[in-house]
């Protein structure tokens, strides 16, 4: 949505300041989807649409503080103002100072559809102080560490207080981008049940089916020499209930790392038609 703004300009783009078209490309005016003046709730574009300005907000807010824009000069307000929402909170990084994350309070009339609070985590920013740490964090991912890192403490206490200070009626939303997204699942894990874990996915699909059964009956091995029963068990209960979280993702299948997420779900879905969704759980439970 936001790589598709048109820019009208009266001069040469030759001559156009890249500054000044980053910041064209953050201005709601010109790239927000200004047309969702009457959102519906129950349609999935629209949730979109609503999480990803959300998202881009959290974006902008960092650029703000980078060029120390204040004021009426501030360009993230307008990414959340417009979908009736105010700024609750900023999530600072305790690194770099910088701003990775924010939470919204809605000004909706409340509703089974209709988000309370939302919090949104961005990703990656190329510019400022704030690249530097979020490549670390990146790095982090890969080496499936992320939960590991202050960055995520943070994250994961302000949902918790979030949570702990609302009623069971409340409906909160997570969303993120990129490393944002990263950051939202791994809080949406440890919200459903106390334990930290990771969705996994292959990145070669010809061998997802395989590798499933190879190391699930491995598992399987292990599970029989394993001593400490209750303890296994304790994980497996804790596994399966988290199982059952079906997070809304919305992936873009041109991109090849996040599109293995597409592969991963129908994956999923081929090992449940196939009445093997225990095996498949249990395999993932152990990796």
């Amino acid at each position: 949505m936001f790589d598709t703004c048109l820019f009208i300009e009266s001069q040469d783009p030759s001559s156009k300041n890249l500054d000044g078209i980053i910041s064209e490309r953050e201005s709601f005016e010109l790239c927000g989807p200004s047309h969702l003046t009457n959102i519906d709730w129950t349609n999935p574009d629209h949730r979109r649409s609503v999480a990803a300005c959300l998202v881009q907000g959290v974006c902008i807010l960092e650029r703000d503080r980078q060029e120390n824009r204040q004021a009426s000069e501030a360009l993230a307000p307008p990414w959340w103002n417009f979908f009736q929402f105010d700024l609750h909170s900023q999530l600072i990084d305790d690194a770099y100072s910088c701003i990775f994350g924010a939470i919204y309070k809605s000004k909706h009339p409340p509703s089974q559809h209709t988000p309370s609070y939302v919090i949104a985590f961005r990703g990656t920013l190329i510019k400022g102080n704030a690249f530097s740490r979020d490549l670390e964090l990146d790095i982090h991912i890969i080496k499936n560490g992320l939960h590991l890192t202050s960055r995520f403490d943070i994250a994961m206490q302000a949902v918790r207080n979030l949570v702990g200070s609302q009623t069971s009626k409340s409906n909160i939303w997570l969303t993120g981008h990129s490393l944002g997204s990263a950051m939202a699942l791994l809080a949406g894990n440890e919200w459903r049940k106390p334990g930290s874990f990771l969705i996994h996915a292959n990145i070669k699909h010809g061998i997802r089916i395989a590798s499933s059964f190879l190391t699930a009956g491995l598992a399987v091995n292990a599970k029989i020499k394993n001593a400490n029963q209750q303890r296994s068990n304790t994980l497996e209960d804790s596994f399966l209930a988290l199982a059952g979280w079906a997070p809304c993702l919305f992936v873009n299948p041109m991109d090849h790392i996040c599109s293995e997420y597409i592969g991963y779900f129908e994956h999923r879905k081929k090992m449940e038609g196939k009445n093997l969704m225990n095996l498949f759980i249990f395999f993932h439970r152990r990796i």
